[in-house]
C-alpha cells in the first residue's frame, strides 16, 4: 500500500463539480492499493500516519502529530500510485489491485484512520478534482512494505 501524505492548510475533492469531501488543517492522503495488500498493510500505515510529527509546535519545529494538532484527513483513492514506467512511455498499472478488492481495503483504511482523527474521503473509482493547499510544503511517501 502506498500513501502520499501532504500537510495541508485545507483540501477538498469534487466529483462532477460537487464538493464531496473537505478539510481544514490536516493531511491530504493519496492512497494506492497494490496487489497482495492485506489488513496488515493498513495496520502498518495506521501505526505511523496519525502519529507522524510533521506539524509545527509553538517554536515552528515539526513536533506535533495530526492527533496533537486536532487536524483532519482527506483520503483519496489513487490507483496510479501503483504505476510502473520502466518500459515504454505508457504507464502499466498491473501492480494495482483489482477495483472490487481495492475498494474494501480503501474503506477499511479510512475506517481505521477515523479511530484517531476525523476523516473525509473522495468517491472510490470516480474521476475527481482534488484541491490541495500544501502547507510547508511537507510531503511524505510511505510504502507499507518498507515499514
Amino acid at each position: 500500500m502506498i500513501a502520499v501524505l501532504q500537510r495541508v492548510s485545507r483540501s477538498l475533492v469534487r466529483v462532477d463539480g460537487e464538493v464531496v469531501g473537505e478539510i481544514g488543517r490536516g493531511m491530504n492522503i493519496l492512497l494506492g492499493v497494490v496487489k497482495e495488500d492485506t489488513r496488515k498493510d493498513i495496520d502498518k500505515l495506521i501505526a505511523k500516519i496519525p502519529h507522524l510529527r510533521i506539524f509545527p509546535d509553538e517554536e515552528g519545529r515539526m513536533n506535533r502529530s495530526l492527533i496533537d494538532c486536532g487536524g483532519s484527513a482527506l483520503v483519496i483513492s489513487q490507483f496510479t500510485l501503483a504505476a510502473n514506467v520502466k518500459k515504454g512511455r505508457r504507464p502499466s498499472f498491473e501492480r494495482a489491485m483489482v477495483p472490487e478488492e481495492a475498494r474494501e481495503l480503501y474503506e477499511a483504511f479510512c475506517e481505521a484512520l477515523a479511530e484517531y482523527v476525523p476523516v473525509e474521503r473522495g468517491i472510490f473509482g470516480a474521476m475527481m478534482e482534488v484541491e490541495i493547499h500544501n502547507d510547508g510544503p511537507v510531503t511524505l511517501i510511505l510504502d507499507s512494505r518498507e515499514l
